[in-house]
């Protein structure tokens, strides 16, 4: 789904009085020429086609353009260093998922991911779903796990690559769930799930998006979300977090500004965010792509940032995972 944004620009001029401070002026004013997301992927994907239409309804909101800038390259750094690097005026944001989270525990970044950032808002989650190849006698993730641990170490699982959050996702099962089984590397969540559907693994946590169809068809049975609440879109399966509590690996969408950025336009452009994600068209349409919309504050989007990382940096020591 492609969204251009063609909204007029609207650019307010306000005298200077003895009422308003020149910081106020600044916000009144603000913004006084095209907004641009940044996202680190290329065109099509989740994080761009959840950027392009929440810009859109900002763009109403602002009565101003907001640009969608695809920067992919180096599994999403390159774009984020941009943000990262840009004046913190409030004319540049990145919408980031949770691979931000994870890149600077594996990798060596140009950037630091909290400092180097001010938090705008969580805007979306999607879960991961545990799902199992029909061949294999389970129903439910209780079932998986014994027959997890009566197999001793034969069963195996897909994911979408090194750090992912579908490695990680079962790399948490073996530590919450203390089953042995062997993750399987693909290049990415299609190949990833076309294994489990072709029966060369036995089960994967696959995107809500690419778990969809292949649900509905039959061709691989959910048993669990990895969303801490129940999903929209399989409102029926329990989360992973119900059984093993703290097992929480979704995929997540969150702005940021780089740091600095004056906190009244931070402000301004959260309740923006905000309010699209109010919009029922907005809401209707990340739910069908297979998220559920969420809408923080900079403090909350901060806090869970935080919690994010720290999770992640526990399970990766713990599995002792590297970067490949």
């Amino acid at each position: 789904m492609h969204l251009d944004v063609q909204c007029g620009v609207l650019i307010v001029v306000m005298a200077a009085t003895g009422a308003l401070s020149s910081g106020e002026a600044k916000a009144q004013a603000y913004p006084v020429k095209p907004i641009r997301i940044v996202v680190p992927l290329a065109p099509g994907g989740g994080v761009d086609i959840t950027s392009r239409t929440v810009g859109a309804k900002m763009a109403e909101g602002l009565k101003q353009n907001v640009i969608i800038d695809n920067r992919p390259g180096g599994a999403t750094v390159m774009g984020t260093e941009i943000v990262a690097k840009s004046p913190p005026d409030g004319y540049t944001l990145v919408m980031a998922s949770s691979s931000h989270a994870i890149h600077g525990i594996l990798h060596k970044l140009p950037f630091d991911p909290i400092k180097d950032f001010a938090a705008v808002s969580l805007v979306a989650t999607a879960p991961l779903v545990l799902v199992v190849h029909p061949s294999v006698p389970v129903k439910s993730v209780k079932d998986l796990v014994a027959l997890a641990k009566r197999e001793q170490g034969k069963m195996n699982a897909a994911h979408n690559g090194s750090g992912t959050t579908s490695h990680l996702s079962i790399e948490m099962l073996k530590q919450f769930a203390g089953v042995d089984v062997t993750p399987i590397p693909y290049k990415g969540g299609g190949p990833a799930i076309a294994a489990t559907l072709a029966g060369e693994t036995d089960f994967a946590f696959a995107t809500a998006l690419a778990a969809q169809p292949h649900i509905k068809s039959g061709k691989v049975r959910p048993l669990a979300v990895t969303t801490a609440k129940r999903s929209s879109s399989f409102p029926e399966l329990p989360t992973m977090d119900s059984l093993y509590p703290g097992f929480e690996s979704d995929n997540w969408y969150a702005m940021f500004f780089p740091a600095g950025t004056p906190r009244d336009i931070v402000a301004k452009l959260n309740g923006e965010i905000v309010k699209a994600l109010k919009a029922n068209d907005v809401r209707d349409f990340i739910v069908h792509e297979g998220g559920d919309p969420v809408g923080s504050s900079p403090a909350e989007l901060e806090a869970y940032f935080k919690r994010e990382v720290g999770k992640y940096a526990k399970i990766i020591r713990a599995g002792n995972i590297t970067a490949e």
